[in-house]
């Protein structure tokens, strides 16, 4: 499996401070962790598929992480709030 960090991730990700920063990344990374293994996805770890190739992970109440998982290629494309991750997926 593939993982790729697109540009507008890396820009989402900056708006986020110090700590929370940390927070996103690291949960990225657990999400990696996790689709790369040949195991059961359980729903507690926050895992939603929202509509066609776009899924989200949420850490706490607001921040999420928007990502398109094709076949053995998953790219992160955003991290915002649920309204940040709407309203992109309106615009495409």
């Amino acid at each position: 499996m593939r993982f790729e960090f697109k540009p507008s991730f890396d820009r989402s990700v900056k708006a986020f401070h110090g700590k929370e920063k940390e927070e996103i990344k690291k949960v990225a990374i657990q999400t990696i962790d996790i689709l790369s293994q040949d195991r059961v996805i359980h729903k507690g770890i926050g895992l939603k598929h929202l509509k066609g190739n776009f899924w989200e992970v949420r850490h706490g109440l607001k921040a999420r992480i928007l990502f398109r998982w094709e076949k053995d290629l998953v790219e992160f494309v955003l991290a915002g709030s649920h309204d940040d991750i709407k309203r992109y997926l309106k615009s495409i």
